[in-house]
């Protein structure tokens, strides 16, 4: 089933969320339903749980892939649980980012290139990764929502002015 999103300016933004305490049947469709939802949006590349009124500590991602005459694909959804991001690299990267939470809107991000992750995925299992470039922001973008943080909350006060326009049509539009 599609879960709405949320969009600037909903409260669900702005919240903690809560720790998955067990992988139940209900956790296993709830991750379903957030893989759904990402997948029937031609450009979603990820969504953590608080953007589609999931209050807990799980997100979804999907790479894109460069195959043959650089065309890109989709790599399968992973579903993650419980992330804990250490050890974030002294160099940092500049990247455009956007978010389906904030339609039309692209800003500069400064974030790690490498960072390491542990979680769990759908079975249960315990995973550690060492992450770098595009995957390690993705993780950082999506566990920023779960601690009620937007790329917004990332850009200088030059930028926000800028954005802010945008800020307001989106929060009138979408709430």
């Amino acid at each position: 089933m599609k879960l709405p999103v949320r969009y600037f300016g909903h409260p669900d933004l702005r919240k903690k969320a809560q720790v998955v305490e067990k992988i139940t049947p209900e956790i296993i469709k709830i991750a379903e339903d957030m893989v759904e939802t990402m997948v029937s949006m031609e450009n979603a590349i990820g969504f953590a749980g608080p953007q589609l009124g999931v209050p807990l500590r799980i997100f979804v991602i999907r790479e894109e892939k460069c195959v043959a005459d650089d065309e890109y694909v989709f790599a399968e959804p992973e579903v993650i649980i419980n992330p804990v991001l250490s050890n974030p690299s002294k160099e940092i990267i500049t990247m455009v980012e956007g978010c389906m939470s904030l339609p039309a809107l692209q800003v500069d991000v400064d974030r790690p290139d490498t960072i390491h992750v542990k979680y769990q995925n759908l079975k249960g299992e315990y995973k550690e990764e060492a992450l770098e470039g595009f995957r390690a922001r993705m993780f950082m973008h999506e566990n920023d929502h779960l601690n009620g943080v937007l790329i917004i909350d990332r850009i200088d006060s030059k930028q926000r002015r800028a954005v802010e326009p945008l800020l307001k049509k989106i929060k009138s539009k979408y709430n």
